[in-house]
């Protein structure tokens, strides 16, 4: 609770540019966590965000900026997504050359080190010549792909908080140095392959994961974009203005079909299309007065005015857009468990590898071979099978899912995936098909279903609501229906519309309210309270009704049956409780397992408090922001570009059946990485303990890294055989 007088916590969210890897991350976080008026502060490297929780005074931009700057990096506001395109654009191209460099050269290198190794020369003058020419290939590779390196590890240090890239700059140029002393003492022994080995390898891992973080920021930029320019009321006339310079206060135009640009409140009743904010199936009849956000679509064949109550930038639209960001900076359990490992790992393997040079001379050893014994150290240290461990049994199930048809767009996501304790549906297009589909009708005595279906087309050609196309679609399956010149006598947006045919006179479909303001009675007729219903008249009266509902898939009550053996399965949905009540009832959900009417901020709400780590599967732009929430977010297969470029993962077949063997295969491919995980801790407790005490060559450490790195491939293989 917020103490009486205590200042009220803030919260900001920024772009911390020049980051090169995870290390660069946690040094950041170590060094302004301590700061005087910060509560907690955490920043995510794959979307380069630094979000800060504290007094306001303490976390604005330019009480932050400067610290940051000494440590070289580079903080400004939170840039949009064209900007962290272009950014990450440039540090792909920026990677790719110099891992063309270090493929090129780094290729002579380690092709002069194997005629060595294998003894294929014909005497020691040449291998020495050899050598001499793989440490002149090796020399563009260490200067020039390595730089990244090097730099992250100065400013790590410079942080106190040295990670990764500091063993690795100390390994390579302790190649390096070792190399030339060797040559220049006559020996052909030289180890620049190693250097060159870890660079190159290293930038490809730093490559892929570039292009995988450039992937997801899409999620940000697929919500909905109304267009950037409005039509306001100002000097006694309608004038076209940026939506920048529109300030709440302004009265606006909004055109129908066409997406709402900003926040505020209607002057006039209009029917409203939702879908993109609440996942309602249908859209809603806003009474004048009430409140519409931008991103919603106006229907109806009418402009309607609005006075305007947010402007750009402050919109409902942003903060989701903000929150999206938020979420994405937070970390898990399993992030914050890696953390700490790396956060003493790294200064355990450089302390030992810096002492073991002079406790080598203390214990009598030569120069030449206490720097080979402290080369093999930081080689055996630096942690090429910790870092096999898990990637290689990820792309292993991976595989598997993608067999299955689950796509993982980041493998990280399939140790969330393989812990996960709740699933949360959404409604609409995930466990149902999406759109209306005719579950039964019934038709005035006399009348033939051809003759009706031939009429209905007639009508619901003229309409664009949903229901109208629904029925469209059932009736036009029959080629010969021809849709003839209608007239439009009088249409109500989302109630109804009445036409006038030339071969059928007047023709009424709608609601049952708006035919019964048309002064058309109606008989009583068995209902299905769940379903929406439509009904056709002609001048005679009525002619028939039709029940319409969003069919679930075929295979989703036998999933969620499977699913609901292991976990808490939930359906979340802004559709009304009627529909949502029934989907419920076919599927074997309970009811307190469904909620209904919830808005995006809402659902979001509720995945975070439902048991971890969770797994949310959504179709729609409304989704986006529950998808960031959960642990793992999922896209079923029709979903919308916003839920597809926002979720970790995709479901390539229709329904939700994928995911029954997907996430079996998940906790499978979790305890290979356990395994690996284990297998490389004990060869580099046992390597380490090695190289101390007796001498080993570098090569022969180089072979250990091979040896403990094939280890872990077999096993992560073993996930490939299962049948």
């Amino acid at each position: 609770m917020q103490a009486q007088g205590e200042p009220i916590a803030k919260e900001a969210l920024y772009t911390l540019n020049g980051m090169w890897c995870t290390s660069c991350a946690l040094a950041v976080e170590g060094v302004l966590s301590h700061r005087k008026g910060i509560e907690s502060i955490s920043v995510h490297y794959p979307t380069a965000t630094l979000w800060v929780k504290g007094a306001a005074e303490a976390i604005s931009l330019d009480t932050l900026a400067p610290g940051v700057k000494r440590l070289g990096y580079r903080l400004t506001e939170l840039e949009v997504g064209a900007d962290a395109h272009a950014r990450l654009e440039q540090e792909s191209r920026y990677l790719s050359l110099r891992l063309l460099v270090g493929s090129v050269f780094g290729m002579w290198t380690m092709l002069a080190s194997l005629l060595i190794y294998a003894g294929a020369l014909p005497n020691p003058t040449i291998e020495w010549v050899v050598a001499w020419v793989s440490g002149a290939f090796s020399i563009p590779v260490v200067t020039f792909a390595g730089w990244p390196f090097y730099r992250a590890g100065l400013r790590t240090l410079r942080a106190k908080r040295p990670g990764m890239d500091v063993l690795v700059t100390l390994g390579v140029w302790s190649a390096v140095v070792v190399s030339f002393g060797l040559l220049w003492r006559g020996s052909a022994e030289v180890y620049f392959d190693t250097a060159v080995m870890l660079i190159v390898l290293l930038l490809g891992g730093r490559l892929v994961e570039t292009l995988c973080r450039h992937r997801g920021l899409k999620a940000l930029d697929v919500l909905p974009q109304p267009k950037g320019e409005a039509l306001v009321w100002e000097g006694a006339k309608w004038q076209v203005k940026p939506l920048a310079e529109v300030l709440p206060s302004a009265r606006v135009m909004l055109t129908p079909g066409e997406l709402i640009a900003l926040d505020g409140i209607l002057e006039e009743a209009a029917w409203v299309d939702t879908a993109s904010l609440t996942g309602e199936s249908m859209p809603r009849h806003f009474p004048k007065g009430e409140p519409v956000y931008a991103g919603c679509r106006l229907l109806g064949s009418t402009n309607v005015s609005m006075t305007v109550t947010h402007a750009l930038g402050d919109r409902r639209l942003d903060r989701l857009r903000d929150q999206m960001r938020h979420y994405q900076t937070q970390k898990g359990e399993l992030q914050k468990l890696a953390d700490r490992f790396a956060a003493w790992l790294s200064p355990v393997a450089l302390i030992l590898g810096i002492a073991t040079l002079p406790v080598g001379l203390l214990l009598g050893l030569g120069l030449e071979d206490a720097a080979v014994r402290a080369l093999s150290v930081l080689v055996v240290a630096c942690p090429c099978a910790v870092g096999l461990a898990v990637p290689l049994a990820s792309l292993a199930g991976s595989g598997r899912l993608l067999n299955q048809g689950i796509a993982l767009r980041d493998p990280a996501a399939l140790e969330t995936l393989a812990r996960v304790k709740t699933i949360a549906l959404d409604k609409t297009g995930t466990l149902t098909q999406g759109e209306p589909v005719l579950v039964n009708w019934v038709g005035r005595e006399g009348v033939t279903e051809p003759a009706l279906k031939a009429t209905l087309y007639q009508v619901a050609a003229n309409s664009q609501h949903p229901l109208a196309q629904a029925l469209k679609r059932w009736a036009g399956s029959d080629p010969t229906y021809v849709s003839r010149q209608a007239q439009v006598i009088e249409e109500v947006p989302g109630q109804g519309v009445h036409l006038h045919l030339p071969e059928h006179g007047d023709i009424w479909l709608g609601s049952q309210r708006f035919l019964t303001r048309q002064g058309i009675e109606l008989p009583e007729v068995d209902t299905l309270l769940a379903a929406s219903e439509v009904i056709l008249a002609d001048a005679q009266g009525w002619l028939g009704s039709f029940y319409l509902e969003d069919t679930p898939y075929e295979d989703a009550a036998p999933s969620i049956q499977s699913l609901q053996a292991d976990y808490w399965v939930v359906m979340l949905s802004g559709d009304r409780p009627g529909a949502v009540e029934a989907v419920a009832e076919r599927l074997g959900l309970a009811p307190n397992a469904c909620f209904a009417e919830r808005s995006p901020e809402a659902k979001a709400r509720l995945v975070q408090g439902l048991p971890g780590p969770t797994l949310f599967v959504g179709d729609g732009v409304n989704d986006t922001l529950s998808l960031a929430a959960a642990d793992i977010g999922a896209a079923p297969f029709n979903a919308s570009d916003a839920a597809r470029e926002g979720a970790a993962a995709h479901l390539l077949k229709p329904g939700i059946s994928s995911l029954v063997e997907g996430l079996a295969t998940a906790q499978a491919t979790r305890r290979v990485m356990l395994q690996n995980l284990t297998l490389s801790a004990v060869y580099n407790s046992l390597a380490l303990g090695l190289v101390i005490v007796m001498a080993i060559p570098p090569l022969v450490a180089v072979l250990a890294m091979v040896a403990s790195s094939l280890s872990v491939t077999l096993n992560a293989a073993r996930l490939a055989w299962r049948d």
